[in-house]
């Protein structure tokens, strides 16, 4: 027979070492839920937060008042006496703006730098006795203001006699996409315009050589096309996005003869397998190109750009054209301003910070004051995920009086993957919006001038797995005074 036989002191050790182990285990930092896949890269992460951009539309089309030139233009008309890239960045940064991208080729095929590739360039140009490089003069200011750079390479070319031969052509664009991406590093984004005429010559492009050779030559690129690879196209050129706006896609179905393309690229698809992006492109004018009889768009439009654009998940790509003199005209700049004032004076302050917020559950240490700080990306609440399909909540109370507001602001953390697909915000218990996605921001304007309430419930009603809501906001925006409607 075995004994047992344990001293009073014996039993005091174990029992306070078996309360450090309950310690222990109960103070262990909470894990983050599992992503949801597809992903965004660094590289697109980083693109998202910039929320606005900047096209410069110059050229020939400048100095002919044309749209679309038709190739045969003399490069003798392509002289901006006054040209100054250092005006325009300093436009850029007053307009809060981290990307800068030029036309370096349009479908005229002028070419702004002197490629050694074909004359039909700034070299023939009598500006600076053709010694000059509009892109890298562009590249220099835009790096004095701390401002990153893009470029834009139209793949239909008016001008060159290879443009209708596959093999020809597509040796000639690739060797001047290999001479920008060398001559000028540190390229963010480069732009392939999908757009040609309807009597083009038929041509093959070679997407998936240009594509490997941009991420070979400079790896944190992004690349826009229609289809991506890491930002599409919105689907219209009016700075407005799908109502609901999906930042996934399955790029195997962008096919550009489909009869629904333009819808697909427009929403996305919940179910698609691949990240890619939408970015809403508009020019503050009627043309891309500076045409003298025409005047930047009014604020109020450029607030519903806003809006619908980075207000639906996409990031806004707003063109803003140099005119003959290679100046960005004062009334244009001024309306710059005006617009970044607005937005500052809209979203300075949040309402949301000075009231009660309550959730439907929580997840450990990921609690609703996550969405009250200034990480928009990787802070955040999460619910229990012991249900994927739970009624999940948020309510903002007053703690004292009334809310004065007009604007809800919703993100996601969508680092970990977008999740939302269908939610609600009511009002004082009443049901005001029924919206779908929601994404890296979605912004909501109530009805009329201002709403005064108590509380404000935002309900997450589908979403694939548990959602994560990085930021909540109630703002108020004095310029709105139109009536929302439901879609």
């Amino acid at each position: 027979m075995v004994r047992l036989w344990c001293s009073s002191l014996s039993i005091t050790l174990l029992f306070q070492q078996l309360i450090r182990l309950c310690i222990s285990w109960s103070v262990q930092t909470p894990t983050p839920p599992l992503p949801i896949l597809p992903l965004p890269t660094y590289s697109q992460l980083k693109w998202q937060q910039r929320e606005i951009i900047m096209f410069f539309h110059f050229g020939v089309n400048t100095f002919s008042d044309r749209e679309w030139g038709t190739g045969q233009e003399n490069p003798a008309i392509f002289n901006p006496t006054g040209l100054n890239t250092t005006q325009w960045a300093t436009v850029a940064a007053d307009a809060g703006v981290s990307l800068m991208i030029l036309t370096a080729k349009h479908h005229d095929g002028f070419c702004l730098w002197p490629s050694k590739y074909t004359d039909h360039s700034v070299i023939s140009s009598p500006w600076q006795g053709g010694k000059g490089d509009v892109v890298q003069d562009f590249v220099n200011a835009a790096t004095a203001q701390g401002i990153d750079v893009g470029v834009y390479l139209s793949p239909w070319d008016r001008h060159d006699p290879r443009y209708g031969n596959d093999l020809l052509y597509n040796q000639y664009y690739l060797a001047q996409l290999q001479e920008l991406l060398k001559k000028y590093p540190n390229v963010r984004e480069i732009w392939f315009d999908g757009a040609k005429g309807a009597n083009a010559k038929n041509m093959t492009y070679y997407f998936s050589d240009w594509f490997s050779m941009v991420k070979e030559l400079q790896s944190s690129i992004n690349i826009f096309s229609d289809a991506g690879p890491d930002v599409r196209w919105v689907g219209d050129e009016t700075g407005s996005a799908g109502y609901t706006c999906w930042s996934t896609i399955n790029r195997t179905s962008l096919s550009i003869g489909s009869p629904d393309i333009i819808q697909y690229i427009n929403t996305g698809d919940p179910k698609g397998t691949d990240w890619l992006p939408a970015e809403c492109d508009v020019s503050i004018r009627k043309g891309w190109f500076w045409h003298k009889s025409e005047s930047p768009k009014k604020l109020s439009e450029l607030l519903d750009i806003y809006y619908n654009s980075v207000g639906r998940n996409c990031v806004l790509l707003l063109n803003v054209p140099p005119n003959t003199s290679g100046l960005i005209t004062e009334v244009d700049a001024n309306r710059l301003k005006e617009f970044r004032s607005a937005i500052k004076t809209i979203f300075h302050q949040n309402l949301a910070e000075d009231c009660f917020v309550k959730v439907s559950s929580q997840r450990g240490g990921f609690g609703p004051e996550k969405m009250l700080d200034s990480d928009h990306l990787w802070s955040y609440w999460a619910p229990r995920d012991d249900d994927d399909e739970k009624d999940h909540w948020v309510e903002i109370w007053a703690k004292e009086g009334r809310l004065r507001f007009n604007v809800v602001r919703i993100q996601e953390a969508i680092g970990l993957g977008q999740r939302i697909k269908r939610h609600e915000i009511y009002v004082d218990g009443k049901l005001i919006i029924k919206a779908t996605t929601v994404g890296y921001k979605r912004l909501h304007r109530l009805d009329g001038g201002e709403v005064h309430a108590r509380g404000v419930r935002i309900r997450i009603r589908k979403a694939r797995g548990v959602p994560l809501i990085s930021s909540i906001g109630l703002h108020y925006d004095p310029f709105w005074h139109s009536k929302f409607t439901v879609s």
